[in-house]
């Protein structure tokens, strides 16, 4: 039997709408109800955002709930099933309420003035208006912003920032864990020079380094240069390695790149003629010879077919017309060192600095000491408890502490690829179970904050972790007065992630703030299989604040650093279009990465807004009247 929802309050269908009814007014309630709780904390938010935090506490108060149910019950009615209220969350909630009581005869009061509900038109407003304080008016024709991160020789290559602001940059970013001072300041220089020759504005943004806990340095590699020519898979040489030659008392760079390069006693190297030989033993005693192909007045460029090993110390012999001389290779600089490391290896972690050392094995392959390296925040030692996961190098090295020690900690390495990985010195670290204490702000960002407040437009706390970080970053810079930065919180830890709403509620203390997704730790940290639901309830929560979000973390990577981009990753940037700024990070072909962002944000904007797809004419709906009629045509 149907059920009939226009029965006059008797049927079946009028008790499944009082249902209905019942459940969302006792979901309006909370939402009141929790705004009400929250006024002293809602009193002290900034002018600018007051609606909108009274709008994240009524969306908190709704997304406590599992609304699947409900949901399906509003769709079959036709009416909206909550699934966009983001930004106008009481305003929707009242909506249907109202359609509702419509639909079961009954009148329904009006809800007092004080809780008056943010509307759609005033939601996407507010987020407009907060957008475009924190990162300056949208570019015509596209209106999610870019940032770009500034490499080093921004400071020194005005052409390059120029092109950048020309291609589409709407922000610049500057990261203050590289560089320095008088670096920063010549990148602003050039970028206000830029703006004033386009005619267009850009804002400058300043990454605060924030605590980094990375592993400590390694003792330094084996002295020994690799000369290996290039093979085709078959084996077969297909270009020989090209060396350069030059004094170990006085060197000079090479002409063009080499493979390269050896320091050898000046008179002896001054002996050599193109076309001849020199031989030499390598540290396999192996037989090796180099043919001398040019000499200049720096050095000379000598081949190799074969491949060799030399070290400090290897002796080369040159004969010409029964003389002989001998050059000794000079200092040669150790190789980098690394910790190969696979499943089931034991890694130490130390607390202090001294460098760390691969596994010793013997002559059966068998670790007699386990490898070791130190880190950089000895604090964490304080706070790591047995059992709990810590991953190394973005994620590549993933494992479980055995034991703490007094001045070490036992890893055992649990996640590689099947072949291993390598470690490195200055890789991160992440504990993502372990509940570490760390100040978001370190002695350098305390030091940096002066220059920061001064010239930036917008500051980044990188590794936002609570609330009292965010009140830590607002004193300092009331503290150092004058400007006042607008603030964005960079969420990458699960801790960051966790307390979002309770640093929402501070940030927007002040009069401009905005949201990273820094998708690299955070993947780390949360699971990457969790990042795709992490990264849409920063997006959720953010939206129902009208606080803007920033994209970021290898968007278009590829392209940037290779000049191609993968298919995933233009999936990626597309998907950026639901926050309100994309992040590039820097590489040598960035401004290809601008340009492509460019145009894949406009034409996305076509199509999605947020979370909203809109219904923009859709070229393939005329495909199928375009067709001629098959049936016709054959006459039947």
């Amino acid at each position: 039997m149907t059920e009939n929802h226009t029965d006059g309050g008797t049927g079946p269908g009028n008790a499944s709408l009082e249902r209905v009814v019942e459940e969302l007014e006792v979901i309006r309630a909370e939402m009141i109800a929790d705004a009400a709780r929250s006024a002293s904390r809602l009193d002290k938010v900034h002018a600018n955002y007051r609606e909108s935090a009274r709008n994240l506490v009524h969306y908190l108060a709704l997304r406590r709930r599992d609304l699947r149910a409900l949901q399906l019950r509003l769709a079959a009615l036709g009416l909206s099933s909550l699934g966009r209220a983001e930004s106008h969350v009481l305003a929707t909630v009242d909506a249907v309420l109202d359609i509702l009581y419509r639909l079961t005869g009954r009148p329904r009061q009006t809800p007092p003035p004080e809780t008056a509900a943010v509307d759609f038109g005033t939601g996407e407003r507010l987020l407009a208006q907060h957008t475009e304080a924190l990162f300056g008016p949208a570019t015509p024709g596209r209106g999610i912003r870019i940032m770009v991160t500034m490499p080093s020789e921004a400071a020194d290559d005005y052409a390059l920032v120029h092109s950048l602001l020309q291609r589409g940059m709407d922000c610049m970013r500057i990261n203050c864990a590289h560089d320095a001072p008088a670096a920063w300041a010549r990148m602003i220089e050039h970028l206000r020079r830029a703006e004033q020759e386009l005619g267009r504005s850009c804002r400058v943004v300043m990454d605060l380094a924030g605590p980094k806990l990375r592993t400590g340095p390694l003792e330094p590699g084996p002295a020994v240069v690799r000369i290996h020519p290039r093979r085709d898979v078959f084996g077969r040489v297909t270009a020989p390695a090209r060396v350069w030659l030059t004094s170990g008392t006085a060197p000079h760079p090479s002409p063009s790149p080499p493979d390269e390069c050896l320091p050898v006693p000046e008179a002896w190297l001054a002996r050599l003629r193109p076309g001849e030989r020199v031989k030499f033993a390598d540290a396999r005693d192996a037989a090796r010879t180099l043919v001398v192909v040019d000499v200049t007045a720096g050095g000379c460029w000598v081949e190799a077919t074969k491949t060799a090993y030399v070290a400090p110390g290897t002796v080369l012999r040159h004969s010409r017309e029964g003389d002989d001389r001998e050059g000794v290779v000079g200092d040669i600089p150790p190789a980098e060192n690394v910790i190969f490391l696979q499943r089931g290896d034991l890694l130490i972690l130390t607390r202090n600095l001294e460098p760390g050392r691969p596994a010793s094995r013997d002559g059966a392959g068998q670790v007699l000491t386990p490898a070791q390296i130190g880190c950089t925040i000895p604090e964490v030692f304080d706070t790591v408890r047995s059992g709990e996961s810590i991953w190394f190098d973005d994620g590549k090295i993933g494992g479980v502490v055995e034991k703490v020690e007094a001045e070490r900690v036992l890893v055992r390495i649990t996640r590689t690829r099947l072949r291993g990985e390598r470690l490195r010195a200055d890789k991160g670290i992440n504990l993502p179970e372990s509940d570490l204490r760390l100040p978001a702000l370190t002695a350098k960002d305390l030091e940096d904050l002066t220059f920061v407040a001064q010239h930036a437009d917008v500051v980044e706390l990188s590794f936002a972790n609570c609330a009292e970080d965010v009140e830590s970053l607002q004193k300092n810079l009331t503290r150092l007065g004058g400007r006042f930065p607008a603030i964005v919180l960079k969420i990458e830890t699960r801790r960051g992630f966790d307390n979002l709403p309770n640093m929402l509620l501070t940030a927007t203390q002040s009069p401009c703030c905005g949201v990273m997704i820094a998708r690299g730790d955070l993947a780390v940290e949360c699971g990457f299989e969790r990042l795709s639901e992490v990264q849409e309830e920063i997006l959720w929560i953010c939206e129902a604040a009208h606080v803007p979000v920033i994209w970021a973390t290898q968007v278009l990577e590829t392209l940037a650093k290779e000049g191609m981009p993968s298919r995933a990753e233009i999936t990626d940037a597309a998907m950026g279009d639901r926050a309100e700024c994309v992040m590039l990070n820097k590489g040598p072909h960035v401004l290809s990465a601008v340009e492509v962002l460019d145009d894949i944000l406009r034409r996305m904007q076509a199509h999605q807004a947020k979370k909203r797809a809109t219904l923009r004419e859709l070229r393939l709906a005329h495909a199928l009247r375009a067709e001629p009629n098959a049936a016709a045509d054959s006459g039947e």
